[in-house]
């Protein structure tokens, strides 16, 4: 007896008449749902994937441990931030590091970001490649490796940009820009906390502008301060403080700069959790955000404008789906979403507060309850809202975006064509 066929036999009938209930509950607790009548095997889910034919397509159709994107609140939460930006004129330049997804880019960008932020120079490619611009790569290169990659992605977009904070790293890129007969968009980084990358801001920040205006195969396109203290500080008043006293170092290096006669076009920065904080501050001309799209546990207590200690200005829309896979202990079932899947005891399961999560192994997880209605059971899906976006999305090879519980599309994660979980 096959897996699904076991699973089919099992599921109980309260499951499935309970489906579309359990979905707005957020919570997928049927063994196995309805598919128009029948079952797909292994191989005819990915033939009808490859084919993009949706029809029929469930989340009980699809393997496990993998990532589930709620379309209805993806699209919400990016309304949410667009409008925002329009209501107070501050451009967003979204972060794709979240999700590394073309696909979702594209709907940022659709939904007004004017381009893309990226934390690694793949992610600039992929970008790119899949036909965007407006690209600022958010870590310096270094080494010639990633020196000629951004020289290649200048040559092929003129719209890409890379930040600096290193006369060394100018001088390099010049030299390979002149060799390459382009000019190379650049942005100096100032450090306003976080501490790992950055010139010191102020007078530091106007001397590497300088050398930059002096490149003759450089230009500067602006100044940069991330703060990612003030992005994750717990109350919004408090965050605020954090917030403005980091961009106010990223200020008055734009204020040296253009006393020294060096233009600042670009002043960027700001995340997910200062949004609505740096979009009132005048000088900053635009939003680093990213996680707003998707959501995870680290940002859904920073607390809200409002004072609640919920952040629930975005919607959580990206889970990892798992099921239950053992069932011999008390108050406690194994899952198939393990270390390997990112998952962390500060991971919740959407839909059911009375359910904690923990690590069991590299394949394995677990659900613990004291009391649980109703009791997972051998076979049960389950949501699970990670810790960390960033780290769980780089697990994966693609997204199934769904309905309610029904699959609409599936998006690729670095324009990857593997399996869901890698």
């Amino acid at each position: 007896m096959t897996r699904r066929s076991f699973l089919a036999t099992t599921a109980v009938s309260g499951s499935l008449a309970s489906a579309s209930s359990a979905t707005r509950r957020t919570h997928a607790p049927a063994m196995f749902a309805a598919t128009g009548g029948r079952s797909y095997s292994h191989a005819e889910l990915e033939a009808k994937i490859a084919r993009r034919d949706f029809r029929g397509l469930t989340k009980a159709d699809l393997p496990t441990p993998n990532l589930i994107l709620d379309e209805e609140v993806f699209a919400r939460n990016l309304k949410t931030m667009s409008g925002h930006c329009e209501r107070t004129g501050f451009n967003l330049r979204a972060h794709v590091k979240v999700h590394r997804s073309p696909e979702i880019a594209k709907r940022q960008i659709e939904a007004g970001s004017i381009g893309l932020c990226c934390a690694s120079i793949s992610e600039c490619e992929v970008m790119i490649g899949a036909g965007m611009h407006g690209i600022l790569w958010t870590r310096q290169p270094a080494g010639p490796n990633t020196i000629s990659r951004v020289v290649a992605l200048a040559k092929r977009d003129s719209t890409f940009m890379t930040v600096v904070d290193d006369s060394i790293i100018v001088g390099q890129l010049d030299e390979a820009a002149r060799a390459a007969g382009i000019t190379v968009k650049v942005v100096v980084d100032n450090d306003v906390g976080i501490g790992r990358q950055g010139v010191k801001p102020g007078q530091e920040a106007v001397e590497l502008s300088k050398r930059v205006m002096k490149a003759k195969n450089l230009k500067l396109a602006g100044l940069m301060g991330y703060s990612g203290a003030a992005s994750h500080t717990h109350g919004w008043q408090k965050r605020k403080q954090v917030s403005e006293e980091a961009i106010g170092l990223l200020l008055e290096s734009v204020s040296l700069c253009r006393t020294a006669g060096i233009p600042v076009e670009i002043v960027t920065g700001g995340s997910t959790g200062t949004y609505n904080i740096d979009s009132e501050i005048k000088g900053m001309t635009e939003l680093q955000a990213g996680s707003y799209a998707l959501m995870d546990t680290k940002y859904k207590y920073v607390g809200s404008k409002s004072g609640g200690e919920a952040y629930d200005d975005f919607g959580v829309s990206l889970t990892v789906l798992t099921t239950v896979i053992s069932k011999h202990y008390p108050n406690k079932v194994a899952i198939d979403a393990g270390n390997k899947s990112a998952t962390q005891p500060t991971d919740e399961v959407k839909g059911r507060p009375d359910l904690t999560v923990a690590r069991a192994g590299a394949e394995y997880g677990a659900l613990h309850w004291e009391q649980a209605d109703p009791e997972p059971k051998l076979g049960d899906q389950f949501e699970l809202i990670t810790s960390n976006l960033d780290m769980t999305t780089n697990y994966y090879d693609r997204i199934f975006v769904c309905q309610r519980d029904q699959v609409v599309d599936v998006y690729s994660i670095l324009g990857r064509k593997g399996p869901s979980q890698r």
